[in-house]
């Protein structure tokens, strides 16, 4: 999510730690629930016009809603919201969760944790911000029903007192990819566990568990006892790809070097990118012979792979400068 409201914050003060320990008895949380109806109304109207100028990509009134602290950031937001259309399209916005967060009795800017608790007492999802300013916010999130990759939006409003609430920021993410969205990609992981053999299935369960959080986490800095538990199910995971870099792998009389393999989904598929370390050739079509001779290798270490992505991107690594050279779907990996 582009928080253009943390980084403004960041920019302007330093959080001591005692700051941080007083911003977590100083601010609160209100779920949608748990509003008045006018506060519910007001932050229904504005959030629901904002998701809708963002589905329709409506710069003009995104811009002319963006609070005035933040305004410097204008271009990266204007360039999220144009790259994140395709997420969108074909979609009906709808509100999913409205909270309302008061940090109007910080002394200074400070790390804030915010627990919003249903009226139930049964949930309880945590929002956590870095150098967070005095005064009071309000996070929105919204779906594209019916769209094929079910975007996700995540504003970040500001109120401003008598302009009402402006728009901090804002983040569009995939909610499904190849017709599947996150609670697939989580049973995916589960029987891949269950399913799986050790040394050779642990990858594609861990990496699914990733593509399960990616597509169920509207924003970075929420978390909710279903992710939690996610996150547990995908640390218990042995042996897990985190603890395997640099990996080492040897085909022939050649000998790769692979820095990271990481998910990607800047083409919209379930890719994996693999960061390895280049030997240095120049020519385009070794660059990409060579490229293809990684994502082979790995491949034939961890062949369960193939069946549960799309395909591997390639990124050479050379003198501490990383270059996306190619990527493949699976069919097309030798």
């Amino acid at each position: 999510m582009r928080l253009c409201l943390m980084k403004f914050a960041s920019a302007v003060a330093v959080c001591a730690l005692l700051a941080a320990s007083v911003a977590a008895r100083a601010v609160s949380c209100t779920t949608q629930a748990a509003m008045t109806p006018q506060e519910r109304n007001t932050l229904t109207d504005a959030g629901g016009r904002l998701a809708v100028a963002v589905a329709n990509q409506d710069l003009p009134q995104l811009k002319a809603a963006l609070l005035p602290a933040v305004a410097a950031d204008w271009e990266g937001i204007s360039n999220d919201v144009q790259a994140g259309a395709s997420l969108l399209k074909g979609g009906q916005i709808e509100l999913r969760n409205l909270y309302l967060l008061d940090a109007s009795t910080l002394a200074a800017p400070a790390d804030a944790q915010f627990f919003c608790t249903s009226t139930s007492g049964a949930l309880t999802v945590t929002l956590t911000m870095r150098a967070l300013p005095p005064g009071r916010y309000a996070l929105v999130l919204a779906e594209a029903a019916g769209a094929p990759y079910l975007g996700q939006i995540g504003l970040m409003l500001a109120w401003d007192g008598a302009n009402g609430w402006r728009l901090g920021g804002l983040s569009i993410r995939p909610g499904a990819l190849d017709g599947h969205d996150g609670l697939w990609w989580w049973t995916h992981a589960r029987e891949a566990v269950k399913d799986g053999q050790p040394q050779i299935d642990s990858w594609p369960a861990w990496y699914s568990y990733e593509a399960a959080r990616k597509l169920l986490l509207p924003v970075d800095f929420l978390s909710s006892p279903n992710l939690d538990k996610l996150t547990s199910e995908q640390a218990a995971i042995a042996p897990s790809p985190q603890n395997a870099f640099p990996l080492t792998l040897t085909e022939g009389d050649r000998t790769w070097k692979i820095d990271a393999v990481h998910l990607d989904l800047s083409i919209l598929h379930p890719d994996l990118a693999v960061v390895y370390e280049s030997t240095g050739v120049t020519d385009p079509a070794a660059i990409r012979t060579e490229a293809t001779a990684v994502l082979t290798a790995l491949l034939k270490a961890q062949p369960g792979l193939r069946s549960s992505f799309h395909g591997l991107s390639a990124y050479s690594l050379k003198d501490a400068k990383q270059t996306q050279v190619l990527e493949l779907p699976m069919a097309q990996i030798p």
